[in-house]
């Protein structure tokens, strides 16, 4: 049932021990899980991320990590994703098996995949807790993106497992889930 969504994670939705919930998440089999937490610090993400890269090996989860280069060459990772801002400073793009931004236009799509991405984000679609007063971008822009993408295109915003079929039917290779996995 999970595995077209990536898990992503948010500490502040956790209603129980952290990796226990991690644990919870890869049991589902998600497509992957993402270690988004973008309040911490380098040293406390590298620390977290060896923790719930132990949980998601064990699980034979693929583990995205996001926001830190760093952390993922010392952990050995070759996934990451990052923000746009971030990509475009990124050294050596091409060293990565799996890279990835976010976006919510179709320009900012085509830098995307001008700076070597191998997914996108696109988000948000709809309407999302999130990000409280933002209208969702549509199903008509996932469409366009998808239709004109060489790599996968995950829609991410205020998705929940009954949405992603019509999610599928746009193109998308899959989605992206926050709350739902967060509160599994």
């Amino acid at each position: 049932m999970y595995d077209r969504l990536i898990a992503v994670t948010n500490r502040a939705l956790c209603q129980r021990d952290y990796l226990e919930q991690i644990g919870r998440i890869c049991a589902a089999q998600p497509r992957a899980v993402l270690l988004r937490e973008k309040d911490l610090s380098p040293a406390e993400y590298l620390s977290l991320a060896r923790q719930v890269q132990e949980v998601c090996q064990r699980a034979e989860a693929p583990l995205i990590l996001h926001g830190h280069p760093e952390a993922a060459l010392e952990l050995g990772s070759s996934r990451l994703h990052l923000p746009l801002p971030q990509l475009r400073e990124l050294q050596n793009p091409g060293d990565w098996e799996q890279l990835g931004t976010s976006c919510h236009s179709m320009e900012q799509v085509e830098e995307a995949l001008s700076l070597g991405v191998t997914y996108l984000f696109l988000g948000n679609i709809y309407e999302t807790g999130c990000k409280p007063g933002l209208p969702g971008k549509g199903l008509a822009l996932l469409r366009e993106v998808c239709a004109r993408s060489p790599v996968p295109v995950y829609a991410i915003g205020g998705v929940s497992p009954d949405r992603l079929p019509e999610l599928l039917a746009c193109g998308a290779a899959g989605a992206c889930m926050m709350s739902g996995f967060m509160e599994l």
